[in-house]
């Protein structure tokens, strides 16, 4: 609240805001921390999947006193202790396209940490019909990528890649690894610009951030 463009105003803002986080995996982890302790005031999480023990190198919401316990509802309970003060739901199921515009209609803001293409898009495509403001991140190995789409007239997933690539061809994080800090950088990033566009502060606007945390290459291209 210190800072100019935020103060008391702002932080009611975060508080009556609603923001959605599609996967509490590697990207949901660190975006789900922040966002709670920030002060989002309604949060709600996606995850159908289960902790396991090689998760925990990345998804350090977890210990390994989880392993076996659903994600979502763990996240729930982790985040309820670090903010007694905020609401949070789980939604412990897959993201279809017979659920996904129920689950997204009462958020503000989505928030897409997935791992894979078939729910990035069904996640662009359900945010486009209803109107909703998505921030999108993806990692691999040493890189990743993040962007803001479907805010206020702005372009979408389809705008940039109009199709998914066919699933064989494309490398995942199960099959080729990921360093462990990578995901908390970009879901730190993440989560920063979940907060700034709530704050109505300047946010990526048709541009997409690629960097490389090897030789720290870092672009932002204009679509």
């Amino acid at each position: 609240m210190m800072l100019p463009e935020i103060g008391d105003l702002g932080q009611e803002k975060l508080k009556k805001a609603a923001v959605l986080v599609i996967g509490a995996g590697g990207l949901g982890c660190p975006i789900l921390q922040y966002i709670a302790t920030a002060g989002v005031g309604s949060i709600g999480i996606v995850d159908f999947d289960k902790i396991e023990l090689h998760n925990l190198q990345r998804q350090i919401l977890y210990t390994e006193n989880h392993v076996g316990q659903p994600k979502a509802t763990t996240a729930k309970s982790v985040l309820e202790t670090l903010n007694p003060l905020i609401s949070v739901i789980a939604f412990e199921e897959k993201l279809t396209v017979e659920n996904a515009a129920h689950i997204l209609q009462n958020f503000d803001v989505i928030v897409d940490g997935s791992d894979n293409f078939a729910t990035r898009y069904l996640v662009n495509d359900t945010c486009v019909a209803l109107g909703k403001s998505l921030v999108y991140g993806s990692i691999l190995k040493y890189e990743g990528q993040m962007a803001v789409f479907n805010h206020k007239g702005s372009k979408n997933l389809r705008d940039l890649f109009p199709e998914p690539p066919n699933a064989d061809d494309v490398p995942n994080c199960n099959l080729n690894g990921v360093m462990g800090t990578l995901p908390g950088m970009m879901g730190t990033m993440m989560a920063h610009e979940t907060l700034k566009l709530i704050l109505d502060l300047p946010i990526l606007t048709n541009e997409l951030i690629l960097f490389n945390t090897l030789d720290w290459n870092f672009r932002k291209l204009k679509f």
